[in-house]
C-alpha cells in the first residue's frame, strides 16, 4: 500500500511537470489533459481525467474596422448610395474607390482609408446613408497596427477643394472624380501618370494618352491642341440647308400602367434640395421685368464662329454670349451680383461673377455655375459649359460646381416657351429666364418689314434691395450687347 501511495505521488508530480511544459511550449488556445494515466486503481484513473490545465496565446486574425461616412461639408447629414465599386470579399487599398453617393447638392466618390478586405456593405443601392454611421466593414491586418479609436471610427471632414486631392505614396495627385473613375476602370495608378493641367492636375487626356502608350493605340488629338485659324468665308463649307418648316411636337408615348393604389416615395437627392431652396425663396419679395431681344446679328456671328470652335473641339451655343453679356452688365450694376444677409442688415457685393446655368437632367433641376466669368473669354465660357453639361448628364457634378453662384440664367427656350416667372435662388438677388428664339416679322429703321430672330427674356429680382429702374437699365445694357455683338469688344478684357 505504501508503494502504491508513493507511485501515485510521483505520477501526480510528473503530470504537473508535463502540463507546465506544455503550457510554455504550445501557442494555440484549447484545453489539454495531463500526459500521464495511472492504471493502478480507479482513484488514480479518476484523478487523471480531472487534471486539466488552460493555456493561451495570441491568435493571428484580422481586425474588423467600421468605416464610417465622413462629413462631406455644406451641412449635409444624409446621402443616397448610387453605386458600389466593391462587393463583400473584395480586397481594397488606400484611396481605392468604394462607392458613389448622391447628396442634395452633388455626387461624391468615397475612397478607402485602409488596406484590407471588404466584409460587409451596410447599405444597398438607393438606400439612405447617414453621416457618422458605418458604411462598410473592412478587415485589416492586425499585425500592421490600427490607428486610434477616434481615427478608426470617423474620417476627418474634407473641404470642397480636398475632394479632388489625394496623396499617393508621398505626393499629392490632383484629379476630378470622373478622371479617377476612368483610371480605376483601366487599372491605372494615378501616381504613374504625368498631369498636364494646372498645378500638375491629371486630365482625362492624360489618362487616355497614358493608356495609348501602354496599349499602342492611336488616339485622336486632344481638343486643346494647337489653335487653328478659322477658314475664310470663301473656303468655308456651306452649311446644309435647314428645314425651316414648323414642326408639330409629337407627344412621347408611354405604356399606360394602372397600379391600382397610390404610391408614396421619399423626397431625396436634388428634389430635396429644391424643396429647401424654394422654401427659402418664398421669403423673398420678387418683382418681374420682361423684354424682347433681336438676336439677328448674334445668330449670324455664331454661325461664322461655330466652325472655328468645332475645330478646337468645343460646341458653341448662344449661352456663352448670354453669360458674357450678363457679366459685362454686372460690372456696371454690381447690386445684381450681391447677397443680403438673413437679418437684412448688410449687403455683400461679390467680387467674382459665378454665373449659374439651370440644367434639366434625369436627376432633376441642377444649377452649376461658371466661375469668374469676368475674366473669361466667350470661348473659355463655352469650354466650361461643355464640361458642366457632360458631368451634369452623367450625374457627376462636384460640390464646387454647384455652389458659390452669384447670378443665374435659365434657358427655358431649349424646352419651349417664351416668357416665364423665374424664382430667385437664395442667397442670390436676381435671375433671368431666356425664351426660345423665334423668327418673327419686325420693322427696320426704314420702316420695312424684315425677318428677325426674336428672343424674350424674363427677369426676377429681390425687391428689398433692387428697384425696377435698376433692373430695367441692366436689361437694356445686356440687350444692347446681344443685339450688337461687336459692341462687346469695347468692354472685353
Amino acid at each position: 500500500m505504501a508503494a502504491v501511495t508513493a507511485l501515485r505521488s510521483s505520477c501526480r508530480a510528473a503530470g504537473r511537470l508535463v502540463c507546465i511544459h506544455r503550457v510554455r511550449s504550445c501557442s494555440s488556445i484549447r484545453f489539454i489533459k495531463s500526459k500521464y494515466v495511472c492504471v493502478f486503481d480507479k482513484s488514480a484513473l479518476k484523478f487523471s481525467h480531472q487534471q486539466r490545465l488552460f493555456r493561451t496565446s495570441a491568435v493571428s486574425c484580422g481586425q474588423i474596422v467600421q468605416f464610417k461616412l465622413s462629413d462631406i461639408g455644406e451641412g449635409i447629414t444624409e446621402v443616397t448610395v448610387k453605386e458600389w465599386y466593391v462587393k463583400e470579399g473584395d480586397s481594397v487599398s488606400q484611396f481605392d474607390s468604394i462607392c458613389e453617393v448622391q447628396s442634395d447638392k452633388a455626387s461624391v466618390t468615397i475612397t478607402s482609408r485602409y488596406d484590407g478586405i471588404i466584409r460587409k456593405l451596410h447599405y444597398s443601392i438607393d438606400d439612405i446613408a447617414f453621416v457618422g454611421k458605418p458604411l462598410v466593414d473592412i478587415e485589416i491586418d492586425a499585425s500592421k497596427g490600427v490607428a486610434s479609436e477616434e481615427d478608426v471610427v470617423e474620417t476627418p471632414p474634407m473641404s470642397h477643394e480636398e475632394h479632388t486631392h489625394q496623396e499617393i505614396k508621398g505626393h499629392k495627385t490632383l484629379a476630378t472624380p470622373a478622371v479617377r473613375r476612368l483610371a480605376m476602370e483601366n487599372n491605372i495608378k494615378l501616381s504613374e501618370v504625368v498631369g498636364t493641367g494646372k498645378d500638375n492636375r491629371i486630365l482625362k487626356e492624360d489618362i487616355l494618352n497614358y493608356l495609348a502608350k501602354q496599349t499602342g493605340a492611336i488616339l485622336p488629338p486632344s481638343p486643346k491642341a494647337e489653335i487653328v485659324p478659322p477658314q475664310r468665308r470663301a473656303e468655308a463649307v456651306p452649311a446644309a440647308p435647314k428645314d425651316k418648316a414648323h414642326k408639330i411636337p409629337v407627344p412621347v408615348s408611354r405604356p399606360i400602367a394602372f397600379a391600382g393604389k397610390d404610391k408614396t416615395e421619399p423626397v431625396t437627392g436634388f428634389q430635396k434640395a429644391m424643396v429647401k431652396t424654394m422654401s427659402a425663396a418664398l421669403k423673398i419679395p420678387h418683382f418681374g421685368y420682361s423684354d424682347e431681344i433681336d438676336l439677328t446679328q448674334l445668330v449670324q456671328l455664331r454661325e461664322e464662329l461655330k466652325p472655328a470652335a468645332e475645330m478646337r473641339g468645343v460646341k458653341l451655343s448662344f449661352m456663352p454670349f448670354f453669360i458674357k453679356a450678363a457679366s459685362l452688365g454686372l460690372l456696371q450694376y454690381p447690386i445684381l451680383n450681391a447677397s443680403l444677409d438673413e437679418n437684412c442688415q448688410n449687403v455683400t457685393y461679390k467680387a467674382s461673377h459665378n454665373i449659374g446655368v439651370a440644367m434639366d437632367t434625369e436627376q432633376g433641376l441642377i444649377v452649376p455655375n461658371v466661375k469668374n466669368v469676368q475674366v473669361c473669354s466667350v470661348f473659355d465660357i463655352a469650354v466650361e459649359l461643355n464640361r458642366l453639361q457632360s458631368l451634369g448628364s452623367a450625374g457627376q457634378l462636384g460640390t464646387s460646381d454647384l455652389t458659390g453662384g452669384t447670378f443665374t440664367l435659365s434657358n427655358i427656350g431649349t424646352i419651349g416657351g417664351t416668357y416665364a416667372k423665374p424664382v430667385i435662388l437664395p442667397p442670390e438677388v436676381a435671375i433671368g429666364a431666356l425664351g426660345k428664339i423665334q423668327v418673327l416679322p419686325r420693322f427696320n429703321s426704314k420702316g420695312e418689314v424684315v425677318k428677325a430672330q426674336i428672343m424674350n427674356v424674363s427677369w426676377s429680382a429681390d425687391h428689398r434691395i433692387i428697384d425696377g429702374a435698376t433692373m430695367a437699365r441692366f436689361s437694356n445694357l445686356w440687350k444692347s450687347y446681344l443685339e450688337n455683338p461687336a459692341s462687346m469688344l469695347l468692354d472685353l478684357k
